[in-house]
């Protein structure tokens, strides 16, 4: 390489190393800003999650030393007390709540904590559901026979999760007013659901039998049946 060559390169070395500087110069302040930024967002990350950890475990130990009370009345006091701001901690609290008020015997407040989660929009579904399923089960005989069944009827519901107890439920306001019948094809269908877990399997048989039947219908013909005598409740 002649010494022409070289000083070329020199020069050429030195255009680049200046470029390179003048870009720093000019755009470093975005790589030290995005740096920062990411950084940034890392800690405030890891600050919500230590936070969001903080309230479950104070919520956590709220709710269990509520739990310690002595008696259902003191239990219920002591809940009413804690307060969740998270939709399913919030319905978890309110069935717990719930729970202590009807051990205590104060149903109508039972079934009040029981509403409030299943008109709150912002928990999930199921919860939803088990509270109306919850609070139709501990009004009972309380409410009219025409409201529980709509109730009920609306979480047997093809696709329902709950809707197999709802079944057992409509059944039990069947064998009550006199419709044995009825009742019964309710229990064969429940007996052949698929989905059937084996308490209410064997819940069902009971009933069948003490109704003086033989679990012998597969489930079409308990539809059926059903179908059929849906109109003697019109």
């Amino acid at each position: 390489m002649s010494d022409t060559d070289s000083f070329i390169d020199e020069v050429n070395e030195e255009v680049r190393r200046d470029r390179l500087y003048g870009y720093l110069r000019r755009y470093g302040w975005i790589a030290i800003l995005a740096v920062v930024l990411i950084v940034g967002a890392a800690a405030w990350n890891e600050y919500t999650k230590s936070q969001e950890r903080a309230e479950a475990e104070a919520l956590g130990d709220a709710m269990l030393a509520a739990l310690e009370a002595d008696s259902s009345a003191a239990r219920a006091d002591a809940l009413s007390d804690v307060n969740a701001e998270a939709p399913g901690a919030r319905a978890v609290l309110n069935f717990m709540h719930a729970d202590a008020l009807a051990e205590a015997g104060d149903i109508d407040a039972a079934v009040a904590q029981l509403d409030a989660i299943a008109v709150d929009g912002e928990v999930d579904a199921i919860y939803r559901q088990m509270a109306q399923f919850k609070a139709v089960t501990l009004q009972g005989k309380s409410t009219p026979v025409a409201e529980r069944r709509q109730s009920l009827e609306a979480l047997a519901q093809p696709g329902a999760p709950l809707r197999l107890l709802a079944e057992e439920q409509l059944a039990l306001i069947d064998i009550s007013e006199g419709e044995t019948d009825k009742a019964v094809a309710r229990y064969q269908s429940i007996l052949s659901d698929a989905e059937t877990s084996p308490d209410l399997q064997q819940r069902a048989l009971q009933v069948i039998v003490a109704l003086g039947e033989e679990p012998a219908l597969n489930g079409a013909d308990a539809e059926a049946a059903l179908d059929v005598s849906a109109p003697a409740d019109e």
